[in-house]
């Protein structure tokens, strides 16, 4: 029958049973034959350039080529199944598929365009800084794997002075619909265009440098500016720094996850900077001059007579500065006295003879048998 097509295995000159390596392998040395290149103004030699990619995607695609052989090339025909039976129940279709075919689309049976411009993927990283870091800033670098869009062919998959070909079946959109059943239970589906393979295009001279993927893997390295003030967990989003978009879309952004190593005695809590302070006996009781550490550096207290040990005072704007640029936070020093231990006789005679003095209530000197319990 004249216009009828080919068997496709017979265009590529392969067994039906033939494997994905003997597919490809064909269609690389028919390609080469056939290139309108090597045929200038030569339309049949077009036309069988285009029949051996028309067979190649079929058959190199599994669910195309399943389809293919079960039902020739009506199988990946777009209108296949309109008009005929009833294959399989109904948990081949959904209520959007259903809903859709009888009451002329809206729920599910609308044609969408996959194919117009589209975000690329965001990707997530992770750093650790130091307390101080965390408080005033720092720059971080970061080695990343993304992908980005391929510069020889800018992102159309097409080797230089080839276009890439709008996918006449369904017209660039990606996907096709396609009508089962009949009568009250015809049903439209949409599904992916079995023969651009939802692509939208179809590129007959890939890019060699991408292999026609538009993209490529590469590792790059980022500098990360991590603001004053941020805290443990807190996230910096960088816009346009992850994997590049599809069809002129924008590349998706890098969220990079921060965390911050413990410091050895300062705590944070909120933007405020807590720390507890040691002192002697003698210092919480006559008053001294103390010199306390912050973040800026060392800063002199005068602590007042008799402080009693939990006490905490208030270090004005030695905190923490706000992420938003609002102040800073303040620093909270918590005294803490140390019990001395391990006296000698002759400073225990000093502490008691002081404690008479204060009027103080003296401790029961320990007996001869305490002693000898203790040994014990």
């Amino acid at each position: 029958m004249a216009g009828e097509k080919r068997d496709f295995y017979e265009v590529l000159g392969v067994a039906k049973g033939a494997d994905d390596s003997a597919i490809k392998k064909a269609y690389r040395k028919m390609a080469k034959e056939n290139h309108p290149d090597l045929h200038p103004g030569d339309a049949a030699a077009e036309a069988r350039f285009k029949e051996i990619n028309q067979a190649y995607e079929v058959l190199s695609d599994e669910g195309s080529r399943a389809k293919y052989d079960q039902f020739g090339h009506a199988g990946i025909d777009p209108n296949f199944g309109a008009g005929g039976g009833f294959s399989g129940g109904f948990e081949d279709f959904d209520l959007g598929d259903i809903l859709g075919s009888m009451f002329g689309g809206g729920f599910g049976g609308s044609r969408v365009n996959r194919n117009g411009p589209q975000k690329g993927e965001s990707l997530r990283a992770a750093v650790t800084i130091t307390f101080e870091e965390s408080a005033f800033g720092c720059e971080k670098e970061l080695l990343l794997g993304r992908t980005e869009t391929c510069k020889d062919c800018s992102g159309s998959g097409a080797a230089a002075g080839t276009t890439p070909e709008t996918c006449p079946d369904c017209r660039g959109q990606g996907v096709v619909q396609m009508q089962r059943g009949s009568g009250m239970f015809s049903m439209v589906q949409t599904v992916e265009c079995p023969r651009c393979r939802g692509r939208g295009k179809l590129i007959h001279s890939p890019c060699q440098t991408c292999n026609g993927a538009g993209s490529q893997r590469k590792q790059q390295r980022i500098r990360v500016n991590i603001p004053a003030g941020i805290a443990e967990g807190q996230t910096i989003s960088m816009r346009g720094q992850g994997n590049a978009g599809r069809n002129g879309g924008p590349a998706g952004d890098l969220l990079v996850r921060i965390g911050v190593t413990p410091h050895s005695f300062f705590k944070r809590e909120g933007n405020h900077v807590m720390l507890e302070k040691e002192v002697s006996f003698l210092q919480a009781t006559l008053g001294d001059q103390l010199k306390i550490p912050t973040i800026d550096g060392e800063v002199q207290y005068d602590l007042p007579e008799g402080t009693p040990t939990g006490t905490t005072f208030r270090l004005r704007s030695k905190g923490i500065p706000d992420v938003n640029g609002r102040g800073r936070g303040d620093q909270y020093v918590t005294v803490k006295v140390v019990t001395p231990r391990n006296l000698n006789s002759e400073q225990k005679a000093s502490l008691r003879a002081f404690g008479e003095a204060m009027g103080m209530e003296a401790p029961t000197p320990k007996s001869f048998f305490d002693k000898r319990k203790k040994k014990k």
